[in-house]
């Protein structure tokens, strides 16, 4: 299997990395052999990219991790951590901390969660509009001296937040929401990080289910509802968009999830898809799309099928939407 590199200075991985967080957290319950025998799965394929966040289910995410890497080596994994995010006792996020001391606090905890000397990738989950960037990133930069990181990654940024966080340290990837339903990074983002050596790491390939071609429109109970894309018409017009997807994918005797993820991988070998599987059955779909060798031809169709800013609705609420500084343009978190 042809790796990928993430960045001009950083790792190579597989070409999909493991996403834990429904694993944890927002997706609803979640079984544990399920989780651990998934995690398993995806190691012995080949899959050495492990994203996690400290926020998610507040440490029980890396915790659960902890128990993974007891069964497997360590040194041949690449863990993915974000931190910043704060959350109460109910769950309900309080705010972001990007702080010098807010960064090694997090990064204090973490290791001992997970029970390793280093995180190989470490990021801010969202940018902390009262921090400037280079403050977070500088401190860092710091446990990197220190042995601590291998690696600095930011997550849903601006294009001139990245530039200005790359000024400081070498940044090896972007986390941030990519699929035929969120190409928003198209315009600005992704040619900066083309331009300074930065990979992609893009989470949400499936849109939180919409593209898996499986969504059932009475699934109210489902955590994922709450967001505009699941909503009345917004919905139905997105579901109408994965059928015209069915279509394609068919023709290529695949499933629909499968050419959602192909396309990805196909946009360019400097992204690597987050597949957020939280059972086997679904890791092994996801895997299926490596074998899926898409022409421009069949890039062409897929889009055509999905035009860009084709879906209806935002990917999050409007308090979600705030959070984001790929959003935005970078205009918080500068003074």
């Amino acid at each position: 299997m042809t790796q990928r590199a993430l960045g001009a200075t950083g790792p190579s991985v597989h070409p999909l990395g493991l996403g834990l967080m429904g694993m944890s957290d927002f997706y609803g319950p979640a079984d544990t052999a399920e989780s651990h025998a998934t995690i398993d799965a995806a190691i012995e394929a080949g899959m050495d990219l492990l994203d996690t966040g400290d926020f998610y289910g507040s440490g029980h995410n890396e915790l659960l991790l902890r128990e993974a890497l007891r069964r497997h080596d360590r040194d041949r994994l690449r863990l993915s951590v974000k931190f910043g995010a704060m959350r109460d006792p109910h769950g309900d996020l309080v705010g972001f901390d990007g702080s010098p001391a807010g960064v090694k606090n997090s990064l204090a905890q973490t290791l001992q969660r997970l029970g390793t000397d280093h995180v190989d990738i470490y990021r801010p989950a969202r940018l902390d509009p009262r921090v400037p960037i280079e403050e977070t990133v500088g401190a860092i930069s710091e446990m990197v001296e220190a042995g601590h990181v291998r690696h600095i990654g930011l997550s849903e940024v601006s294009a001139d937040t990245i530039r200005r966080a790359a000024a400081v340290h070498p940044i090896v990837d972007l986390q941030i929401e990519y699929s035929l339903l969120s190409r928003g990074i198209e315009a600005e983002i992704l040619p900066a990080c083309r331009e300074l050596g930065i990979g992609i790491t893009a989470y949400g390939v499936l849109s939180r289910g919409l593209l898996s071609g499986r969504w059932d429109r009475n699934q109210h109970e489902d955590p994922r509802s709450r967001f505009p894309r699941f909503q009345g018409e917004n919905l139905d017009h997105n579901l109408g968009l994965v059928e015209q997807l069915r279509s394609v994918a068919e023709e290529k005797g695949a499933d629909v999830a499968q050419v959602a993820i192909a396309w990805a991988l196909a946009k360019g070998e400097d992204i690597v898809p987050l597949v957020g599987a939280r059972r086997r059955e679904r890791l092994n779909e996801a895997l299926g799309a490596l074998d899926l060798r898409l022409t421009a031809e069949d890039v062409a169709a897929i889009e055509r099928a999905v035009p860009p800013e084709s879906a209806a609705g935002q990917r999050y609420d409007e308090h979600g939407m705030a959070l984001l500084d790929s959003e935005r343009g970078g205009r918080d978190g500068t003074s």
